[in-house]
């Protein structure tokens, strides 16, 4: 095969090779996008990525294109015909955490100034780049994601146990996890001068 082609093993369905190549373990900083990520993840929750990734179109419609301030605001009666929608994930405690979760972005952001600069703060604004050769090596939580999930609890966050923040900090760049023969390292690597490399997590 070529070298070129070669991606992370989980990377099979056409939405799971789009989200892989073009947005796991590249940096996001956008606050909006940020939150649809929180989200998302908590989505995930007990379920497969792939469920939410072919739903995640109609989250963005449901949710107001994820927007914290309109999620924040909305009332239970929204959140009651939430439940009704057959495009995502209808499950009562998840739904009523996008709107808790919300609430607490706000303060994040009130308090640091934007939840970008909250979050990258634990890992000093800057990615963590492993080195695993293969997919089993791959952690599902780390001392780090603890952190993260102690903090965001903390704040009220709901659905933010530490492997739903690895998750997270997978997902939003805050660590490269491609494998080292995967086609998308390099790439990751070098969108982060100045990245944290190391072979293992705590």
């Amino acid at each position: 095969m070529d070298s070129a082609e070669i991606r992370c093993a989980w990377a099979r369905h056409p939405l799971e090779v789009e989200y892989h190549d073009n947005e796991w373990g590249k940096p996001l900083h956008d606050e909006r996008e940020l939150f649809e990520m929180l989200i998302l993840e908590g989505m995930q929750a007990g379920l497969s990525w792939l469920g939410v990734l072919k739903k995640r179109e109609a989250f963005r419609e449901a949710f107001d294109r994820f927007d914290p301030a309109v999620v924040a605001a909305y009332s239970d009666e929204k959140l009651a015909s939430l439940l009704e929608n057959p495009g995502i994930i209808r499950n009562r405690l998840k739904i009523q955490a996008a709107r808790t979760n919300a609430r607490a972005f706000l303060q994040v952001q009130a308090e640091y100034g934007s939840f970008d600069a909250y979050v990258w703060g634990f890992v000093g604004g800057v990615p963590i780049v492993n080195r695993w050769e293969q997919h089993e090596q791959v952690p599902a939580f780390t001392a780090l994601s603890d952190q993260l999930s102690k903090d965001l609890k903390k704040r009220g966050f709901k659905f933010v146990g530490s492997t739903i923040c690895y998750s997270y900090m997978q997902s939003i760049g805050m660590v490269n996890d491609h494998l080292v023969s995967c086609r998308e390292y390099r790439n990751c690597a070098a969108r982060t001068p100045g990245k944290k490399d190391i072979d293992s997590h705590g």
